[in-house]
């Protein structure tokens, strides 16, 4: 599953806690605030975002994109220190 994560902290403790945790989970930095991986499993993600929760405050604000789920884009929202998750479907064919 291809999964990219991006960033944007509130804060430099928020920052230096999740850029040092993200690699360890097989991340490469690809841009100022953007991780990707292609090899991360689903339950090494979920444990990601518990981690996440862990070193993030109310200001900080993550987006996970993974595909394919289902066949389909999967976008997690870590906002105001709640997970959302959104499917979307491929275009319909015409």
């Amino acid at each position: 599953m291809f999964v990219s994560v991006m960033c944007d902290l509130g804060s430099d403790d928020s920052r230096k806690a999740v850029f040092g945790l993200l690699p360890q989970y097989g991340f490469e930095k690809v841009q100022r605030a953007c991780f990707e991986s292609s090899s991360i499993s689903e339950k090494h993600l979920t444990n990601l975002k518990r981690d996440i929760d862990k070193v993030t405050d109310y200001y900080d604000t993550i987006r996970i994109y993974q595909f394919p789920v289902e066949g389909r884009l999967a976008v997690s929202i870590l906002k105001e220190n709640k997970w959302k998750r959104l499917l979307v479907n491929p275009p319909a064919k015409v």
